[in-house]
């Protein structure tokens, strides 16, 4: 059964925004006993059942991401949150006296091997997922839980797809809540009139965010004066977007891209000695990590971002992220470890056992997650609704003097 999709969250994330102003890869398996102590993400939904016979036991969690080629950073990330997380829980007793136990498997950002990550996972004994990191993989694989009943959460699967199964939901926000809130902020924020959006026409993530946008921005008195696609076959030379961009009087150019892509068009663009705002979504995060990157090129970059390393509930989290990985934290990590914390809440809610089967774990779960309630990195008392989307508040942030401002 599919669920009625809804963009309830529009509203919310509106007027959020206007009051406004790495680890390395590979397959691992985070056992019972991890002793990191770490941040906040408290979680609530207590619902007075007996859990007695939930105590002892493993409950184990699946997580599947790009480990290993372009788009790694994301799920190395969504990795090591996930990990950090079950550390955390475990150090401090468990769920019900329950130990979590984790396992991630790469999929490299493509659809195919994500469904073999799942059913490697599946044959491990993963009673729920976490993932698919990447918007595409992520709809596979829910085609396959949703067959099998198995509960997904996936940290950062953005487009409407991701979430259409009644077993799967999201911790970050839809494509189409991206591109409204972005338009809105830009609008109310007064930040250009003129846009150029730069886009990706091959990936659901670019085109989902970029549709939202443009229908939004008329209605802020923005101006498209250039609206230019690329595809991953040709993600390496924007002189002809850039070009009708800056010839059109351009004041800002809209990027709902990955950074990976977003840096090579920075470096162009200056090249060009174009220099307009840039703003971008959440694929944007990370753009200060690419190998040789010249971050000056990001100096007053804009993203819609869940989450900041510079804001005080994420500092517990960052130490402790920094300590174990080596390197600072981003949304997707933040996201991750949000999930783990959720699953902790709806086992809680439910009252589940250690060795139920992951059908049962599904069923209990798809109740559960509607009644809980997590303090997280992502958002403070962040909830879902039935369709699997979050509620929480979105923020903006800019890159000023090399780290991510709060706005």
């Amino acid at each position: 059964m599919k669920k009625l999709i809804t963009l309830g969250l529009t509203a919310a994330m509106v007027a959020s925004l206007v009051g406004c102003g790495s680890g390395s890869g590979g397959n691992t398996a985070t056992e019972a006993e991890g002793t990191t102590t770490a941040a906040q993400g408290s979680a609530s939904g207590d619902s007075g059942a007996d859990n007695s016979g939930a105590a002892g036991g493993t409950f184990k969690i699946g997580v599947i991401g790009p480990l290993t080629g372009p788009a790694a950073s994301y799920g190395i990330a969504v990795q090591n949150g996930a990990d950090l997380a079950v550390k955390e829980i475990n150090a401090a007793g468990g769920v019900n006296g329950i130990m979590l136990e984790s396992n991630a498997q790469d999929d490299e950002h493509d659809p195919q091997k994500s469904v073999n990550a799942y059913n490697t996972l599946k044959d491990w004994g993963a009673q729920v997922i976490v993932g698919s990191t990447t918007s595409d993989p992520c709809i596979a694989v829910a085609a396959e839980t949703s067959n099998d009943n198995m509960f997904q959460i996936t940290p950062s699967g953005s487009a409407v797809e991701c979430v259409a199964p009644e077993n799967v939901f999201r911790v970050c926000f839809a494509d189409p809540d991206q591109g409204t809130a972005s338009a809105v902020y830009i609008g109310e924020n007064k930040l250009a009139t003129k846009i150029a959006v730069i886009y990706d026409s091959s990936t659901t993530y670019s085109s989902g965010i970029r549709e939202a946008f443009v229908k939004e921005a008329a209605s802020q008195g923005l101006e498209i004066v250039a609206d230019e696609a690329f595809t991953a076959d040709n993600a390496t030379d924007f002189s002809v977007q850039l070009d009708k961009a800056k010839e059109a009087g351009a004041e800002l150019v809209f990027l709902p891209i990955y950074y990976q892509e977003a840096s090579v068009i920075l470096k162009q663009a200056k090249d060009k000695s174009f220099a307009p705002i840039f703003f971008g979504c959440d694929g944007m995060d990370g753009i200060l990590t690419v190998k040789n990157f010249d971050t000056s090129l990001a100096e007053g970059l804009m993203l819609l971002t869940p989450f900041s390393t510079t804001e005080d509930s994420s500092k517990a989290f960052t130490e402790a992220y920094v300590a174990a990985y080596g390197i600072e934290p981003n949304q997707f990590a933040a996201d991750s470890y949000d999930a783990v914390y959720a699953i902790k809440a709806a086992i809680e809610k439910s009252g589940i056992a250690a060795d139920a089967d992951y059908s049962a774990v599904c069923e209990a779960f798809k109740t559960a997650m509607t009644q809980i309630s997590i303090d997280g990195l992502t958002g403070a008392g962040m909830t879902w609704n039935a369709a699997g989307e979050p509620d929480k508040a979105p923020k903006a942030v800019k890159i000023v003097n090399g780290v991510y401002e709060m706005q």
